[in-house]
């Protein structure tokens, strides 16, 4: 399931690409069937070593190409190990609201980015998030939760105040809104309970089977609905130009 377009980024041979906060490696794995050479970037052991297995596994299958790299590296978002410029494509889905220091994380996305590069971030979205909040303390306060609820523009000015230009937004994951809503009115960790377990059942069977039926509906309701909002900035290619 993936929040970012891939098409919108060019992601292909060649290109460089880091996906901070990459978690189980959605984004990242991807990008490394496309071609790209892949940092998957996060601070969790654990996931990071799934991450690399699977990169393994992509690459046994041949489900990457053979001039394509990529590597699981841990650290710290808020001082990313990597030169000014590095990266043709940086990529935070999901990260900036588990960060309390979120403008230092955004320097450090910007730093790493080439002149002329594209970064995506994403976020949960105000509305949906807002509802999930209300409904359960246990969703977002726990270590490692959620620390702020972004709106879109606030979340755009913090970026573009750094010297990159906004070019696009996009809504994801409608279908997901409600299932959250739910968990978290019946108990987050309640997997087992039957109108959970059924919605993920079908989410499961939608990922899937991807069919048109519910393909149309949540492109219809990802502007109402979206879970997740994505935002799509460009570096200027020469120091100093206008934005």
């Amino acid at each position: 399931m993936l929040t970012v377009d891939f098409d919108r980024l060019r992601v292909g041979p060649g290109v460089r690409v880091i996906d901070v906060g990459c978690g189980q490696g959605r984004h990242s794995f991807e990008a490394y069937r496309r071609g790209a050479d892949v940092v998957a970037f996060d601070q969790n052991a654990d996931d990071l070593a799934d991450v690399k297995l699977m990169f393994g596994a992509l690459a046994e299958a041949r489900e990457a190409p053979d001039h394509a790299k990529a590597e699981a590296v841990q650290g710290d978002a808020l001082a990313l190990p990597y030169a000014d410029g590095e990266f043709d494509v940086v990529i935070a889905s999901e990260i900036l609201e588990h960060v309390p220091e979120d403008e230092r994380a955004i320097a450090e996305l910007i730093r790493v980015l080439k002149p002329g590069g594209t970064l995506a971030v994403t976020v949960p979205r105000w509305l949906p998030e807002r509802i999930c909040w209300l409904l359960s303390d246990e969703y977002h306060a726990n270590e490692g939760g959620h620390v702020r609820i972004y709106r879109a523009g606030e979340l755009r000015r913090k970026i573009t105040d750094r010297g990159v230009r906004f070019v696009h937004s996009a809504h994801a994951h409608a279908l997901h809104a409600p299932y959250w809503w739910l968990k978290c009115a019946v108990g987050v960790r309640n997997d087992d309970h039957p109108a959970v377990a059924a919605y993920h059942r079908l989410l499961v069977w939608d990922m899937m089977k991807r069919p048109a039926v519910t393909r149309l509906a949540e492109t219809a309701l990802d502007p109402l609905l979206g879970k997740s909002v994505a935002l799509y900035f460009s570096k200027p290619a020469v120091r100093g130009a206008r934005l």
